[in-house]
């Protein structure tokens, strides 16, 4: 648990990574006490076709998860699906026939949420997601997808084009951890506001922001935006208008920063997300508000 800027205590979450299970170079046990020491509240263990329950492991809380892929390596031929499956009480009824909405099924009735995993990595389709609505959120960031042979983290053009056809899923920041080698470990991960302990509802109903360590929380009054953060150099405002003034406020040691709604030339705003960056590269990402 830590404390924010407004007082609240949050829980620092990793919600997606491998181990020797299946593709990942460490064990369980090594995995999870690489992220104990790195101060995380709780992991979920995502191998692939390989279901964790939850519980502890090496002093750690487990959320239970799998990821499972349809579509093979090549989104040119019918689209690449990667599916983490988080907070199921029991193992879900899940086949490598299934479709991704039946994937997606199979997750619910499990008790669980289905995660769409590193959509710009996949080249998955917004025009097409916007009617998988089947899915509960996605990834906004995933580490391991900007290291070695990958090279597609971002996926901040995906959600927006996908806020576009209206759709807004909450925007998860993961590792999708492999290698552990100091490149995509203990890099990416929600903070979330669960007094009650329960990290799934608070991924349902929004409440956490992404982050790789800065604080971004953005707030409302009407059609003023407000950003407060840790010292940031850049505060982004992000919407589907192409251009507009007053929307990327760069600085030093930025804590606050406003925007309203643009209107100029018939623009018009209809979605809003706020992105920082810290003097060392380090960002975060709120979820979305509709405007």
């Amino acid at each position: 648990m830590f404390t924010d800027i407004f007082g609240t205590e949050r829980m620092k979450v990793g919600l997606h990574m491998h181990t020797t299970v299946s593709d990942g170079r460490r064990t369980p046990e090594e995995a999870a006490e690489i992220y104990r020491k790195a101060g995380y509240d709780a992991v979920a263990l995502t191998d692939h076709w390989a279901w964790h329950p939850s519980g502890e492991l090496s002093g750690l809380r487990i959320i239970s998860g799998a990821e499972y892929d349809v579509g093979g390596s090549d989104p040119c031929d019918g689209g690449v699906y990667h599916i983490v499956a988080l907070g199921c009480t029991a193992e879900p009824a899940i086949n490598r026939s299934m479709t991704p909405e039946e994937i997606a099924a199979a997750i619910h009735a499990a008790g669980g949420i289905a995660v769409l995993a590193h959509p710009a990595w996949s080249l998955n389709d917004p025009s097409r997601v916007a009617n998988e609505t089947f899915f509960d959120a996605t990834e906004m960031y995933n580490s391991v997808s900007g290291v070695h042979s990958s090279f597609r983290p971002d996926s901040g053009a995906f959600c927006d084009l996908l806020a576009c056809r209206g759709v807004t899923f909450p925007l998860l920041a993961t590792d999708d951890a492999h290698y552990y080698d100091g490149t995509d470990a203990t890099r990416s991960f929600i903070c979330a506001h669960a007094p009650d302990g329960d990290i799934i509802s608070a991924i349902k109903r929004g409440d956490f922001y992404a982050s790789q360590g800065p604080e971004v929380h953005l707030q409302r009054d009407r059609d003023r935006f407000y950003v407060d953060c840790t010292p940031a150099e850049t505060v982004t405002f992000v919407t589907n208008t192409v251009w507009c003034r007053g929307r990327v406020v760069r600085g030093h040691g930025i804590e606050h920063a406003e925007y309203t709604v643009s209107t100029e030339d018939g623009r018009r705003d209809r979605f809003i997300r706020a992105e920082v960056t810290d003097a060392d590269g380090k960002r975060a990402w709120s979820n979305f508000i509709i405007i």
